[in-house]
Formats: C-alpha cells, sequence, structure tokens
C-alpha cells in the first residue's frame, strides 16, 4: 500500500500508483507502523543537561523510532508549578525532534510532602509521576488521586516502599546477590505498594498507571484489579522482559530501579504482556554520565538507556523466537499508549497524523552503544546482535530519521 502524506497528515492509503507531481519514497517491503510512543523516559533538562538534553534525547528517541515520549519530572526545577514547567516546555518548543508530553509532578519537590500544584498544571500535562521516588504516605497518595480525578488526568506512579529497602542495595534480592555478597531489593518494596494504591483506586476511582513493573507479585495483583474492572493500566521495560539476575555483570550499565528480577518474575512479565495485564512496552531511558555509571553494580547510579535499541531487542528475543507475536509488541508500543494517555495517533488512515515509524525486520546488525545519539552509553545490550532495525521514523509529516541502508534506496 501507499501512504500519502501532506500537511503533516495522512491523506491516503491506497494500492494507486502515486500522482507524477509528487515526492515518492519507495520502502522495498519494509514495514510501515504507527510510531512508537514512550510513556517513560527521562530527557534530564532543564537541570542535567550533562546527562541529556531535550535534543539528544528527542534524537535518539527518533533513532529508535519513537515519534513520541512522555518526559519525567525528576528535573531542576521539578516541574511542580507552572512556573517551573514553563522552563522545561520552553526547551521542549525549541529543540525536541519528535513530540514531548511532560508530566507535572504529584508532590511539591517530589518531596512527598505536600501536593504540586495540580490544577494549574493539568492543562499542559500528562498525567502527574513523583517518578524516582514512591509517594511514601497513603494518605498523600489518596489526596493526590481525588484532585487527578476531578482533573480527569492519571496518576503515573513509581512504587516502591522505602521502608521495605535495605540501605546499600545493589540488586535484585536473589541468587546474583547471594552469590556475590551484594545487598539485595525484595520484590515485597514494589508490590506493596502496587497493593497498597490499588485499594486506593478502588476508593477514589481514579485512572492510575504503574512504572516499570518488575515482579510476578505486581503482574498478579494489577491482573485482578482489571478483572475487578479497576481503571488501573501498567508497564514494563524491555530489560525485564529479556534479562534475569543471572545475567547480571558487575557495570554500571547493569544497575537499575527497580533491578532486574529473577527467571519467574521475567516469565510472569512476558505471560502479562501476552494476556493484556501489561498494556505499554516503555524504556525507562534515563541517561547518566560515564562517570556516574563507572562504579559497578555497588557503585553507579540507577538508570540505563534504552530508546535506541528497544525494537531490535524485543523483536529478536521475544518475535524471532516465537515467544511474543509481533502485534502484541506494536500494540505495547503503537496503540495501547496512545489509548492510555490519550494521545493523538495511532493509526494509518486518512486524516491520522502522519507520525510513523519503519521497521526493516531483516537487517542483523550489533548494538553499538558508542554510535548511541543519546548522551547515555550504559546498556546492557550493548554488542549483542539483532535482527530489526529502524530504517525511518516520520514525526508531523517530516523524515527526522532515516537509514534505508540499501543501494536502491534514495531520498
Amino acid at each position: 500500500m501507499d501512504v500519502s502524506i501532506d500537511q503533516g497528515r495522512i491523506v491516503s492509503v491506497s494500492s494507486a500508483l502515486p500522482r507524477e507531481d509528487v515526492s515518492v519514497i519507495e520502502l522495498h517491503d519494509r514495514l510501515i507502523v504507527p510510531g512508537f510512543v514512550d510513556v517513560h523516559v527521562h530527557l534530564r533538562e532543564p537541570g542535567f543537561s550533562y546527562k541529556e538534553t531535550v535534543f539528544s534525547g528527542t534524537a535518539a528517541a527518533a533513532a529508535g523510532g519513537y515519534t513520541a515520549v512522555c518526559a519525567m519530572p525528576n528535573l531542576k526545577p521539578v516541574p511542580d508549578s507552572p512556573d517551573h514547567l514553563q522552563v522545561q516546555l520552553d526547551l521542549i518548543r525549541k529543540n525536541a525532534k519528535v513530540h514531548v508530553y511532560p508530566y507535572g509532578a504529584i508532590t511539591c519537590g517530589q518531596q512527598g510532602q505536600a501536593l504540586s500544584d495540580m490544577a494549574a498544571m493539568a492543562p499542559y500535562v500528562v498525567g502527574f509521576s513523583d517518578d524516582g521516588k514512591g509517594v511514601q504516605s497513603g494518605g498523600m497518595m489518596r489526596q493526590a488521586m481525588e484532585l487527578a480525578k476531578s482533573l480527569d488526568k492519571p496518576i503515573v506512579a513509581h512504587c516502591e516502599d522505602e521502608g521495605l529497602l535495605p540501605k546499600g542495595w545493589a540488586v535484585h534480592d536473589g541468587v546474583y546477590a547471594k552469590a556475590h555478597g551484594l545487598v539485595g531489593n525484595p520484590s515485597e518494596s514494589e508490590w506493596r505498594q502496587v497493593e497498597r494504591d490499588i485499594a486506593l483506586v478502588r476508593e477514589t476511582g481514579c485512572r492510575y498507571h504503574v512504572c516499570h513493573i518488575s515482579t510476578k507479585e505486581s503482574v498478579a495483583l494489577i491482573r485482578a484489579a482489571k478483572a475487578e474492572g479497576l481503571p488501573i493500566t501498567c508497564e514494563t521495560g524491555p530489560h525485564y522482559l529479556v534479562l534475569t539476575d543471572a545475567d547480571l555483570q558487575d557495570e554500571g550499565r547493569f544497575r537499575m530501579n527497580p533491578p532486574i528480577r529473577s527467571a519467574a518474575d521475567r516469565d510472569a512479565l512476558v505471560e502479562g504482556l501476552l494476556d493484556g495485564t501489561i498494556d505499554c512496552i516503555a524504556t525507562d531511558h534515563a541517561p547518566h554520565s560515564a562517570q556516574e555509571k563507572a562504579g559497578g553494580l555497588n557503585g553507579s547510579l540507577n538508570g540505563i538507556v534504552g530508546l535506541e535499541c528497544a525494537f531490535p531487542i524485543l523483536y529478536t528475543q521475544l518475535v524471532e523466537t516465537g515467544i511474543v507475536p509481533l502485534s502484541t509488541i506494536l500494540n505495547a508500543l503503537c496503540v495501547n499508549p496512545r489509548k492510555i494517555f490519550g494521545l493523538p495517533g495511532g493509526v494509518i488512515a486518512e486524516g491520522a497524523p502522519a507520525d510513523l515509524t519503519v521497521i526493516d525486520i531483516n537487517r542483523p546488525h550489533v548494538i553499538d552503544s558508542g554510535s548511541f545519539r543519546s548522551l547515555g552509553r550504559a546498556t546492557p545490550f550493548d554488542g549483542w546482535g539483532v535482527s530489526g532495525a529502524i530504517a525511518m521514523t516520520i514525526c508531523g509529516g517530516e523524515i527526522v530519521y532515516h537509514d534505508l541502508n540499501t543501494q536502491e534506496d534514495a531520498l
């Protein structure tokens, strides 16, 4: 089929020959899908531009096939008021290569003590999150949910009960921690707060999205909550779907929060993706400087990058192996994020936004973090051989990335 684009929108999808007066890009049997959406990205600007900038982060997103990202609020200043949010919005307007939808913070300074100015920020944000920190007070979270419900915005929760976390944890409390004498992060630190928040959703009716779930217990809790009809959605990351703590190496590129957990957890996450419990795959793209990731598992900051390698990893490890259908992966990348967060697009049809990703599923290559557009380089997938690649990303009708990579291709 031919997809015709004009002035940022799809004007036709047909098998008819294109008119002679239009420019044509021949894609040679590559797959055209709605642009990917990542609902969990750290662009680090304002405040931490040595880690990432809006420009570098969205360039990385474009290279990964993403036409939209939702930007987390752990910035300086924290977007907890209209004035603080405006600093970020100005940078996005000036420098973003793809659509960026920011989150507002749930609490002032993400400190968990007082609600942010949620009402004033609501028209300009996609939801509210204190990502990087769990809201420790159940009473504070109830207040946030009640206000978010009245504003028709979701609460997007990093679930972590700090009272269950031992000081100095480095990895999952599992086989690797025990074998190497490291302090472990127990699964209960995540799922206990998921459990608490589900009860609060039952009370308030607030739309609620759980960030980066990593445990089998979280999957079971969310599955049951959905069966109950509660307005709950969730995401997990590529690293949780394909790695276990048996794969860890003592390098900072394997250090993230929540940590990579057990094989049983990974298998439960895959099953949750297959049965619809898990709605989205989000990278939790969290760049740091090389120095901040140079301390091994014990001495590095939490966070890995993932925008530029997510699809190749998912396709090679889950689709080519027959574990997960390609349609399930695409729903989690293209369709469900837009439905949950009310974002435009998600279909290839006349009148839809021309936000499209072109996939080449037959291009073997090796992931090389040294070639990333992101300022961050820390990924556990560096050096992995993969099959799928992003051939082109079109955002708002403009080509924001292309790597067609064949002699007959021309732009």
